[in-house]
């Protein structure tokens, strides 16, 4: 074997390593990686009570959104892509299922409550479809109902202006009108793609 045959295989295994080990680090952080615990009735134990404060600056609690299904993601207002992209697509799917999204409440939940302020939340939220309700609390709050949902949520190191951002798990949650979890899809699905899954979720799991 030459040495430049050898270089190149010994490169390409060293490839299919550092491709196995992010891929490993990425599903580690995502929610079907995270196996969560099933309850005795087959439901996966994603959710449940939480306390914030909404962009009117009302208390709010898992209980207000009864009657609804809830349509949550989590992010930040600083985040450069992942959460415009997010909370675009879901306004898009909520538009194409006309009528039916009477039915659903979209929350955005911040992970970043330092900078996410109630004020910060609102101007942020006008470029997005105006169901979309923003919701911030303290940090403990925000870890409490991160943890809950099982969200991946890990603040970088801030930058030397002190900007910093926030790596987080991107997934659109949906509960139903009980406030148990149903499902989740990814943000980056196509809006179309989300609104028949919200369609067909809602119908499959109405009791």
């Amino acid at each position: 074997m030459t040495r430049i045959v050898r270089f190149f295989l010994v490169f390409g295994i060293g490839l299919l390593a550092l491709d196995a080990a992010l891929y490993a680090f990425v599903a580690d952080r995502t929610p079907d990686a995270i196996r969560p615990k099933v309850t005795s009735s087959g439901t996966a134990a994603i959710g449940g009570p939480f306390e914030l404060v909404d962009t009117d600056g009302k208390q709010v609690s898992n209980q207000t959104y009864r009657g609804k299904w809830m349509l949550i993601y989590f992010g930040y207002t600083f985040c450069p892509d992942a959460c415009p992209t997010a909370l675009s697509n879901m306004g898009i799917a909520l538009q194409a299922l006309g009528a039916e999204a009477n039915a659903v409440q979209p929350l955005f939940i911040t992970v970043d409550p330092k900078r996410d302020t109630v004020a910060t939340l609102h101007s942020y939220l006008q470029s997005f479809d105006p169901r979309i309700i923003g919701l911030t609390g303290s940090e403990a709050q925000i870890g409490a109902v991160a943890k809950t949902y099982r969200v991946y949520v890990e603040p970088q190191k801030p930058e030397v202006d002190g900007n910093y951002l926030v790596d987080h798990s991107s997934y659109l949650y949906l509960m139903n009108p009980n406030g148990t979890f149903v499902d989740v899809v990814q943000s980056t699905t196509p809006p179309a793609q989300i609104a028949d899954w919200l369609r067909k979720s809602m119908k499959d799991h109405t009791t």
